[in-house]
């Protein structure tokens, strides 16, 4: 066996692991954006939260001066 052919058995093998683990990152990015979209509502969907705002009653100082 020459130098050249085990140079080119390890590219080779090097080239599919890196290649393996290029498919695997992308596997997992769609894995996340697919529950990403699955996450959000869709159109249509409208949540809405209706609170009463009350003020507390306004207090008013009088003064009383005797005549």
């Amino acid at each position: 066996m020459t130098t050249g052919a085990r140079r080119r058995k390890k590219s080779h093998a090097r080239r599919w692991i890196v290649l393996g683990l290029v498919g695997v990152l992308v596997f997992a990015v769609g894995i996340a954006f697919g529950e990403a979209l699955d996450d959000n509502p869709g159109p249509g969907h409208t949540r809405t939260l209706e609170r009463t705002f009350t003020l507390a009653p306004e207090s008013a100082t009088v003064t009383v001066t005797a005549p």
